[in-house]
């Protein structure tokens, strides 16, 4: 734009006074005048935010109760052999009606690749791909329009934008991870060419917690229960927890955790792009979440030093396992040291807090500010925990392919 002559009219909400409309027309474009009022806040409001990853990027579009949802993947190498019926089954881990203590709302959340695949296989260009919404009733949320959710993203979204979506949350409803998923799903098969695998699993609900360290769980069995957690005992406590709890119409919260296993050591962009600095992001990012720790996490914080550091030790496991180079004996570390992956498996913990939504009424305010009643309907899930675990395993697959991509550029 250097030189160009530029009409700007149109583009500012509020001008400051050295930048008048009447002189917004004439004026020579530089990147200065370009940047200057951008950061200065006076361009128009938009979305911004909406793509995750360096090297391996997904942009995701669409709203809860919109035609569809959808996204676009960029940088995943040419030559994959993409199982899409793989995709699939992670789509429909996720998607509503996967498990009977979830929301009422039912979605086939069938994907529809648009780009990027020819016979199957990727061909290094962007991949596009859509997943239509079915069963949106929009009219469930009539009531929404002009009164405010307690603890939901309502409020702050009409403050930021000038207005929102009320149709089930418009873009800040969870029903864009589904999309996280996708892209997530394409991660986790690049990933295993490699030998790289990423298992979550749901560790308390409440104040329920499994209580086992992830190395005496059966991690194969997580899909088989539907609160998704490994151990017959505390799923089956979370589920009575869960029930309960829909029965009062009010929701819990809880507690999912993730292993990553097969992760090479030296995966990691010091210094703002930490490995567990980007999996917090990730995590964080995900709907309802709250809080995020890796190894030992807030423990490590009443620690000595003599008791945190993970020794190493040449060949062998703590197990007494053969195994070559170099390792710990413990790992309090959580797999990352200086915010680069040691060899190690990756753990770690991300908190869900309780849904907003209850089926109850709540006091509130509306537009006006004067006080309501809201009323407690809709389809809601009383806890997200048991359909969040393909969410953490998607997010956590983009964040380590996206870093394993940006590896082979670190060494001559």
């Amino acid at each position: 734009m250097i030189g160009e002559v530029c009409d700007l009219r149109g583009h500012f909400s509020v001008l400051p006074d050295f930048y008048s409309r009447s002189n917004a027309r004439s004026l020579i474009a530089t990147d200065a005048f370009v940047e200057a009022p951008r950061a200065c806040g006076y361009l128009r409001p938009h979305m911004r935010g909406n793509s995750f990853g360096t090297a391996f990027r997904l942009t995701t579009f669409g709203e809860s109760h919109g035609h569809a949802i959808g996204g676009v993947i960029d940088g995943c190498p040419a030559g994959l052999t993409l199982d899409v019926d793989d995709v699939q089954n992670e789509l429909d881990r996720r998607r509503p009606g996967s498990t009977p203590l979830g929301t009422a709302r039912k979605e086939n959340d069938t994907v529809e690749f648009l780009s990027g695949l020819m016979d199957g296989t990727t061909l290094g260009t962007p991949i596009g791909f859509l997943i239509r919404n079915a069963d949106a009733n929009s009219s469930d949320y009539d009531h929404l329009k002009d009164t405010y959710r307690p603890g939901h993203a309502d409020m702050t979204w009409e403050q930021k934008f000038g207005l929102r979506d009320h149709r089930g949350g418009g873009r800040a409803s969870a029903r864009e991870t589904a999309c996280r998923v996708v892209g997530g799903a394409i991660a986790r098969q690049l990933l295993a060419q490699q030998d790289i695998n990423v298992q979550a699993y749901v560790s308390q609900v409440g104040n329920i917690t499994l209580g086992k360290p992830h190395t005496e769980l059966d991690l194969s069995a997580v899909y088989s229960s539907d609160v998704r957690c490994p151990d017959p005992v505390a799923a089956s406590l979370m589920t009575k927890a869960i029930e309960l709890v829909r029965v009062e119409g009010d929701s819990l919260g809880g507690l999912v955790s993730c292993v990553i296993t097969g992760v090479p050591a030296g995966l990691g962009e010091p210094v703002f792009d930490k490995l567990h600095a980007d999996l917090g992001k990730a995590m964080l990012s995900i709907n309802a979440v709250k809080g995020f720790q890796i190894g030992s996490g807030f423990a490590a914080a009443s620690m000595r030093g003599s008791q945190h550091n993970d020794l190493y030790s040449s060949g062998h496991l703590p197990t007494g396992e053969s195994r070559g180079g170099v390792h710990t004996q413990t790992n309090r570390s959580g797999g990352v040291q200086g915010g680069i992956s040691n060899g190690e498996a990756i753990v770690f913990d991300v908190a869900f807090k309780p849904p907003s939504t209850l089926m109850r009424d709540q006091p509130s305010i509306d537009r006006e500010g004067k006080a309501v009643i809201l009323e407690g309907k809709g389809r809601h899930d009383p806890c997200v925990v048991p359909r969040a675990v393909p969410v953490v395993e998607a997010m956590a697959c983009l964040t380590i392919a996206d870093h394993f991509l940006r590896n082979r550029t670190s060494k001559a």
